[in-house]
């Protein structure tokens, strides 16, 4: 299983493509595909047949999955690459700009 530095709940923008600068919350993360899916991200439309569900059909808007090395961790407005120390018997991460836990 890989590891990610960032986690569901984390704030983190996007820093390539369509959706460059954008910012969001992570809410779901892909593992087997190494992607995430960020709240108002890469917001792609998928057209609905009529069904006994939904008998109007139309076209729905959804957000779509990024590739994690798309995104970076946001604390205090700004963007930090995320680190590990030990802190007495615990693992925490830490931010790399501020060197403060996370």
């Amino acid at each position: 299983m890989t590891k990610f530095k960032v986690k569901t709940g984390d704030t983190v923008r996007v820093m390539v493509g369509a959706d460059k600068g954008r910012e969001g919350k992570i809410v779901k993360i892909l593992r087997d595909k190494n992607k995430a899916i960020v709240e108002g991200a890469n917001m792609v439309s998928k057209h609905t047949k009529p069904s006994a569900q939904n008998p109007q059909g139309g076209v729905s808007k959804f957000e779509a999955p990024i590739h994690i090395s798309n995104l970076m961790l946001v604390e205090n407005g700004a963007t930090t690459k995320v680190g590990y120390r030990m802190e007495g018997d615990k693992k925490v991460r830490f931010s790399k700009k501020s060197k403060e836990i996370i």
